[in-house]
């Protein structure tokens, strides 16, 4: 047979003695650190430094633009001798290869269609800039592929 549990009164949760505190509720403002003044001022004084600092990094910008236009305008006549003296050295190439490949066929004359002039009108000592896939007929594919995908971008 089983003991009987003693019969226990429940106890209750009551506020403690003398009450609960107050809840505040009573609109607490936020402490003021700025005026309104001080603030436009600070935005006044932060404003002026950063127009300053900008003013003085723009003239630094436009002497260093200045510079770099000149330097270009210094270079680029030597970089158009440059490549005008690399076009005529592949032009000279690609003459030297076309003598070496057709030294075996009779009556060819380099520069010419078995030795019939191809532009007949004009002084022999004229340059007749050739078509693009003409100048790179003999040169390298590689050089061909670099500068035909730099003329369909440019």
């Amino acid at each position: 047979m089983a003991t009987a549990v003693p019969h226990v009164p429940p106890k209750q949760d009551l506020p403690p003695p003398g009450g609960y505190k107050k809840i505040p509720f009573a609109r607490v403002p936020p402490k003021s650190y700025f005026t309104g003044f001080t603030m436009i001022g600070t935005y006044v004084a932060v404003t002026a430094v950063g127009l300053g600092i900008y003013y003085l990094t723009a003239k630094k910008v436009r002497r260093d633009e200045i510079e770099m236009r000149s330097a270009q305008n210094v270079i680029f006549p030597l970089l158009i001798a440059e490549r005008d003296r690399e076009f005529l050295r592949q032009l000279r190439r690609n003459r030297d290869e076309e003598a070496e490949l057709m030294k075996n066929v009779p009556g060819w004359e380099v520069g010419t269609w078995y030795g019939e002039p191809i532009f007949k009108t004009l002084p022999e000592d004229t340059l007749v800039t050739p078509i693009f896939k003409e100048f790179y007929a003999h040169a390298d594919w590689k050089s061909y592929a670099k500068r035909a995908h730099l003329k369909l971008w440019s």
